[in-house]
């Protein structure tokens, strides 16, 4: 009951006029920079920072939740119009949603990832409302061998198990890896395939990378593979920007499923909601491949439905374990801990206490955020799906335009322009090969991690490597990663009897 007056108050405070309009702004503004490729929500908090002094707390905080949650949706938009998203989060929802727009299904699959949004969402702040304390001790918890078969459990879900070539998966993979490593080695000091150039000492950007694999790769592909295609002949949206019952029917198992994946993922900082959107989207898959008629590669609901949601369910608790554990699970969430510490305020438990009115009217700003993304971008799918009319030679230019704006506004540096463009070329062999692109990205984002953790695990047990497999989590995923992997492998050999046959 205490915890439901609370909230109440928070809501008293979220609901005045003020708070509202600051919500608002930050919602549109998030979704705006989103649809940029390689800006991201990430990019509009850390953009906005300094305005905020001008601002109370409570308001700069309410508005940066809005832009933290717009920009998720906003990424996604561009990867189901446009193949491009704004950042890694939403990789996984371009495979399905994008193949929606291309069936001219634009409007409804925006609306799809406008409702799981809002379900993720809604859910996840509800879960940091109530069960914050207990998610709180699970994430105390995690120490480096955790972390390290956290990643080992990524690396092998999405290199073997969502692709269907395992070798070109792993081999995707090794890439990301070998991107990850490049720059100054945090523990010996030593350079790594720098080349002895002093631009690559801080390693090569995660932005960047992304940018250039799925935008500017995309960009070049369609230029050189796909000349054949008239500007003129570009797939129109039809339909309504809303669900049928029966696909509403369809997509509803697929956003209870993502919530449930990526809720966990909100107080676990590996990476972000990366990895939950991949094993939301990796699960609908294998289901699909069960199903009489399967979806997957035709446009699945199902396959866009899940990582939105998950991506979300993450995002929301990933603010839970900003707020009461000072953990920055994410980028945004990092920038946001930044903007506390501006303010002379310092996340964790003692936070509740000594600034409960900020910390209940951003409660509650996570709800009314949720509300005013789905009354924002329900009106508005069809105005997004317009994008798709636009003549592909002006469409991919102000992609490429956009591409080389967002990594040079994030870095300044004309090195990385140059990196982009030979990034981009990689991705466009990979696409032109058949690799996949999901475990590079997931090689580059996790690498680090699983080499720290390693590093880490080894040096507090004296060099002694048994100590990975000795706590009851990283065990556990070890058999979760086993009976997955067992479950692929014979699943692919009665796929396999089953075409023979």
């Amino acid at each position: 009951m205490e915890t439901l007056q609370l909230l109440g108050e928070g809501f008293a405070g979220a609901l005045s006029l003020q708070n509202l309009m600051w919500v608002l702004i930050g919602c549109v503004l998030g979704t705006a920079v989103g649809v940029m490729p390689g800006l991201g929500s990430s990019m509009a908090v850390a953009l906005l920072l300094p305005v905020t002094f001008a601002l109370d707390p409570t308001a700069a905080f309410i508005m940066f939740s809005g832009v933290y949650f717009g920009g998720l949706f906003g990424d996604s938009t561009m990867g189901i119009l446009m193949n491009t998203p704004g950042q890694a989060s939403a990789i996984a929802s371009t495979f399905e949603g994008h193949k929606m727009a291309l069936d001219g299904r634009a409007a409804k699959a925006l609306a799809t990832a406008a409702i799981g949004a809002f379900i993720g969402g809604m859910v996840a702040s509800v879960g940091v409302v109530f069960l914050a304390p207990v998610l709180a001790d699970f994430s105390t918890q995690f120490g480096p061998a955790e972390f390290f078969a956290l990643a080992v459990f990524a690396f092998a879900a999405t290199s073997t198990v969502v692709t269907d070539d395992t070798v070109k998966g792993l081999a995707s993979l090794f890439v990301g890896l070998g991107i990850a490593v490049v720059g100054i080695d945090s523990v010996s000091g030593a350079q790594r395939f720098t080349a002895g150039s002093p631009f690559l000492f801080d390693g090569i950007s995660l932005v960047t990378v992304t940018v250039a694999i799925l935008a500017l790769g995309e960009v070049i592909y369609v230029a050189c593979l796909e000349r054949h295609v008239k500007g003129g002949a570009i797939v129109r949206p039809k339909g309504r920007p809303w669900l049928s019952k029966r696909e509403f029917r369809e997509a509803a198992p697929a956003w209870a499923r993502g919530t449930a994946i990526g809720l966990p993922f909100g107080v676990v900082p590996a990476g972000g909601s990366e990895i939950p959107t991949f094993l939301a989207y990796g699960l609908e898959k294998r289901l699909d491949k069960r199903r009489k008629d399967p979806q997957f590669g035709k446009g699945a609901i199902r396959g866009l439905a899940a990582p939105e949601a998950a991506g979300n369910s993450t995002t929301g608790m990933a603010m839970g374990a900003l707020l009461s554990l000072g953990l920055p699970i994410s980028a945004t969430a990092a920038i946001m801990l930044a903007a506390f510490q501006q303010y002379g305020l310092q996340p964790g438990p003692l936070l509740f206490d000594r600034a409960p009115d900020l910390v209940w009217s951003l409660l509650a700003s996570f709800f009314i955020a949720m509300v005013v993304l789905l009354i924002l971008n329900l009106p508005f799918a069809m105005l997004w799906a317009k994008l798709l009319l636009i003549p592909r030679p002006y469409l991919y230019a102000g992609i490429t335009v956009f591409c080389a704006m967002g990594i040079y506004a994030s870095s300044g540096s004309v090195f990385d322009l140059a990196v982009l463009l030979v990034v981009g070329i990689v991705g466009f062999l990979m696409r032109a090969l058949d690799f996949p692109l999901a475990p590079l990205i997931i090689g580059m984002v996790l690498g680090p991690l699983a080499e720290t953790s390693l590093r880490d695990a080894a040096m507090s047990a004296n060099g002694d490597f048994a100590v990975l497999v000795q706590s009851p989590i990283a065990i556990g995923l070890y058999g979760v990663l086993v009976v997955v992997l067992g479950l692929s492998i014979v699943n692919r050999i009665l796929e396999k009897r089953r075409v023979a046959s």
